[in-house]
């Protein structure tokens, strides 16, 4: 298969333009510009290729594409936009499932063209729970699977009974629409028993949406020695389940709340001076 680097055709031709150009643009009308100068050159045409970037890529199969993306990662030549779009706009799912069985740069492509796809899901849930995997990958593979919580929530619950990546599985669970009393049982418990994170487990709550939580931020944020910053995520998680709290309280010794208020005179400042 005939490999193109196209990225690398754009940056000379980018270069040359600027070279000409030299002293005609500001750095900040380049970065507004070089994006718009991208995607005309996905359009232009290329002797030596025969065709525009797009129009090679149109040309081909949906497992061409699939094989021209594993034989530009492997022979390490930079993998284009042109091909990326032309890979999304087909739908390819079942030929990038392989691919998240891959190399390294395999799986990260196909997490980014298959993205929260359901027929993904639950092959991405088995990837977070490998105990070798990134920590970043599987925090980008956890973001695809909340938005498909519900094809996967058993087997979040069964991960957290055993205590597999339990931070992942709450989160997922968390997303999940369709009501169950063991995910809201397991969300108010961690709330109640992980007082170090409440702002993240108020969130879970938020997100699930049973207002009967709101008995329990109440009771929460009603208490005297929480901080400013689990204050405003409570409130927040209250208010999003269609509560409220109007109850003063003074913060004037949290460290965050000084460190809010002083920066924001600080602005007030700068902002009155401006004027």
């Amino acid at each position: 298969m005939k490999l193109y680097d196209f990225d690398g055709m754009f940056d000379k031709k980018l270069g040359d333009y600027i070279a000409k150009s030299a002293g005609k643009y500001t750095e900040a009308e380049w970065e507004d510009a070089i994006p718009k100068l991208y995607k005309q050159f996905g359009d232009t045409y290329i002797k030596s290729v025969g065709n525009t970037p797009n129009g090679f890529y149109a040309a081909m199969s949906d497992a061409e594409l699939i094989s021209a993306l594993k034989t530009h990662l492997k022979q390490d030549v930079p993998v284009s936009e042109f091909l990326c779009g032309a890979i999304e706009s087909r739908n390819a799912v079942e030929l990038l499932l392989p691919l998240l069985d891959g190399s390294t740069d395999e799986r990260e492509y196909a997490v980014n063209l298959i993205g929260a796809d359901e027929r993904a899901v639950k092959k991405y849930m088995a990837m977070i729970t490998d105990p070798n995997a990134d920590e970043d990958f599987k925090s980008r593979l956890a973001d695809n699977v909340k938005q498909k919580a519900d094809f996967v929530v058993e087997e979040a619950v069964e991960n957290y009974d055993k205590g597999v990546e339990k931070e992942f599985m709450l989160e997922i669970m968390s997303r999940s629409i369709v009501p169950s009393e063991k995910v809201f049982t397991i969300l108010i418990n961690e709330f109640r028993s992980d007082p170090e994170n409440i702002p993240m487990h108020a969130s879970y709550l938020a997100a699930y949406g049973d207002t009967r939580a709101l008995e329990y931020l109440l009771d929460k944020i009603d208490e005297e020695g929480i901080s400013f910053i689990e204050y405003k995520e409570l409130l927040l998680a209250i208010e999003s389940l269609g509560g409220c709290y109007d109850k003063k309280r003074d913060f004037s010794s949290d460290p965050y709340y000084k460190l809010l208020t002083e920066n924001s005179a600080s602005v007030a400042d700068i902002l009155g001076k401006i004027e």
